[in-house]
């Protein structure tokens, strides 16, 4: 192929093109019935393969992001209750609230409920074994979401 030196462009006299092939050079005419590319068959093909390994697919995804935050809202009700018994057992008493807890910094913050998505908890109030004047206290938080996990148990 030669190239004008002044513009840079292929010569207009030249017609064909030099297409390298696996092992040597074929000649094209770019007028050719036979065009590059996909047919809307093969497009259609790839597309439908697609849908199938997606619809597959997602149930998992939305699965295993389900167990993740179910994962995350147990370690957090353990974290919250383990600091309910710290507290306990320093201070001789239940604590009256999860406000308590981080105002006295046994937790940094609420932490937040990953099913819901809020830093709420029902926070169950019962009688204070552990004190001497027999008064009620945060005993337990369960999660404020409802419904159910992966294994059938209401979220707590």
């Amino acid at each position: 192929m030669m190239r004008n030196t002044v513009i840079g462009k292929l010569q207009k006299s030249m017609k064909c093109q030099m297409l390298k092939s696996a092992s040597h050079y074929k000649i094209q005419n770019p007028n050719s019935k036979f065009e590059r590319g996909f047919s809307l068959m093969e497009l259609m093909i790839v597309m439908f393969i697609i849908i199938i390994l997606l619809s597959v697919a997602l149930p998992t995804y939305q699965r295993s992001v389900q167990h993740a935050r179910e994962t995350v809202l147990k370690e957090n009700l353990f974290q919250i209750r383990r600091a309910i018994d710290q507290y306990s057992a320093d201070k001789g008493k239940l604590p009256q609230s999860l406000d308590d807890l981080i105002t006295e910094q046994y937790l940094r913050e609420k932490p937040i409920d990953p099913i819901s998505e809020k830093a709420e908890w029902k926070e169950i109030q019962g009688e204070d074994t552990t004190s001497v004047e027999g008064e009620e206290g945060l005993k337990d938080v369960k999660s404020s979401a409802d419904g159910e996990d992966g294994d059938g148990k209401r979220y707590e």
